[in-house]
């Protein structure tokens, strides 16, 4: 309920910093990045203990290699041995002194180093929230993009040129874990299976057997109706373990529910499908649009539409800075227009603005309409940071362009806010303009609504990730240092309810974005209100 309530709320979403020394990692693959280095120190750092204690081992072991040559040639005559002085007098410091050196050395600790290294590192590493996080982001993908668990655990995603990750039996049971955790027992079920058929095929899986997989698998399919299934994995689970309590409590129960629904059938003739497996209950029609047209299904083109859109060197009416080097302009949609300017940013520029968010990158976080509390919003799989003109020229002159080429003015627009996403990243569908039904919400702003939106892809991305419009059907793909622009509002000032928009999960890649709220306050002139409404 909650979310429907702040539906999206900008103006209560401060990008607030955490205070503790961990902020969530998985929502941003910029952030992400780092601990690949912190990673690889810890590598270096347990090579060089291993080598300690591998030179360690070598002085024990030459220790006992000489005492064993000595006490061979002492056992053949121990008493001519001992009758020479040296020989008794190496033997008494050898018990008294030597022995006691060697105990020190076998206890002297060579593990130190590494230990501390690990303990300062420890303070910035993932937490659970964050394994959590990217595993629902595996299950995510796996929903929009129609993968199955096969072709996310061989590492086979379309358009991966990387060598092959893949997930161990133990990785397929962690997943299927979380969605346990969430009782969400359709994606249980899909990775215990998967895990299961691994472990079948003979991969070896330490401190983990058929039986505790077997276990999840028969709960998950009886909590979504398929009571044969549950009765025969927990035949299979008695087989391997007959004296497991609650295997064999369950199966009298399933044999007891499915003779009274075998019977029931009976009453009624025929046999009655229980309830359909699928996804769960939050699969609306909204999401099978938006899922749909993240992978490029069911946008509504007609050629005769196309067949009107243009590409076209824009110069926003002969504009002295643009006459003699006109930008590129694409129609990517009709109604509402929405456009592509393209080559409009410089790699140079992007790399700079990506320089200067990335330190500042925080998730974004809503306020609770009913406590009022500051939370993380779940909908938006990001990181995000405000960039003012004042902070760095380059800031500056991307302002100055977007007012350049749209003909409007930026000055009462809000700072230019760059976006990375995170695994499987991604913001639900959403409007950008403050709608009737939403008290003031951008009154302290003083600027009115939010006339226009300007979004610039700063990456390509391999895969996943396009800008798609649920309620016309349109998709618009990321292309590097390309930005689409689209008006909100009608000219009466009305909202457009055509523009509602999300991002799609990024399956492969990096997604870096920036994005201009320009507002109504100073475009009385640039673009006129029409007499007539919502036009």
């Amino acid at each position: 309920g909650s979310m429907v309530l702040c539906h999206w709320w900008w103006i209560q979403v401060l990008l607030v910093t955490s205070c503790s020394a961990h902020s969530d990692f998985f929502t941003s693959i910029g952030h992400m990045i780092d601990l690949l280095s912190t990673e690889k120190e810890l590598v270096t750092s347990l090579k060089s203990y291993i080598q300690a204690e591998e030179d360690k081992l070598q002085q024990i072991k030459e220790w006992a290699d000489r005492l064993d040559a000595l006490s061979a040639e002492a056992s053949q005559d121990p008493e001519e041995f001992l009758g020479h002085p040296v020989n008794a007098f190496k033997l008494m410091k050898r018990l008294n002194t030597e022995w006691v050196e060697l105990e020190s050395l076998i206890l002297k600790d060579v593990s130190d180093e590494f230990i501390s290294n690990l303990t300062i590192h420890r303070q910035h590493f993932p937490n659970d929230e964050d394994q959590t996080g990217a595993a629902k982001a595996l299950m995510r993908l796996q929903d929009t993009y129609q993968l199955d668990t096969d072709t996310i655990a061989s590492g086979q995603l379309p358009g991966s040129s990387l060598p092959r990750s893949v997930l161990t039996v133990e990785d397929c049971y962690d997943v299927g874990k979380v969605a346990y955790s969430e009782a969400d027992y359709y994606h249980t079920e899909l990775w215990m299976a998967q895990a299961l058929k691994q472990l079948d095929q003979g991969e070896p899986a330490a401190g983990l057997d058929a039986v505790t997989i077997l276990d999840y698998l028969s709960y998950s399919v009886y909590q979504q109706g398929e009571l044969q299934s549950a009765l025969d994995f927990t035949k299979r689970l008695l087989e391997l373990d007959p004296t497991h309590q609650r295997a064999n409590g369950n199966l009298k129960y399933f044999e007891y529910q499915l003779a009274k629904q075998k019977q029931a059938e009976g009453e009624q003739g025929g046999r009655q499908r229980s309830e359909t497996r699928g996804r769960p209950a939050d699969y609306l029609p909204e999401r099978k649009k938006y899922e749909q047209l993240c992978r490029g299904e069911a946008v509504e083109m007609t050629p005769r539409r196309q067949s009107r859109l243009f590409c076209r060197y824009h110069d926003n009416g002969r504009h002295p800075r643009y006459v003699i080097g006109p930008v590129k302009q694409e129609d990517e949609w009709d109604r509402p227009h929405i456009v592509r300017y393209h080559d409009i940013v410089s790699d140079k520029e992007m790399e700079k603005v990506k320089e200067l968010a990335k330190p500042r990158l925080r998730r974004a976080t809503i306020s609770n309409p009913v406590t009022g509390v500051l939370e993380t919003a779940h909908y938006r799989i990001s990181k995000s940071a405000w960039l003012g003109a004042f902070e760095h020229p380059v800031v500056d002159k991307i302002n100055q362009r977007i007012e350049d080429v749209t003909g409007l003015d930026v000055s009462t627009a809000e700072d230019l806010q760059v976006a990375n996403y995170g695994v499987g990243g991604q913001y639900e569908p959403h409007f950008d303009f403050g709608r009737k039904d939403e008290p003031d919400a951008f009154e302290e702003l003083g600027t009115g609504n939010r006339i226009a939106t300007w979004l610039l892809y700063m990456s390509d991305v391999q895969a996943g990730g396009a800008t798609v419009f649920t309620d016309v059907g349109a998709a618009v793909w990321p292309k590097k240092g390309s930005a689409v622009f689209w008006y909100n509002l009608f000219p009466s000032g009305e909202g457009d309810y055509r523009t509602r928009h999300a991002a799609c999960p990024v399956l492969l890649g990096n997604k870096w974005v920036s994005n201009k709220w320009i507002h109504e306050r100073g475009q009385e002139f640039r673009r006129r209100c029409s007499l007539q409404e919502a036009h």
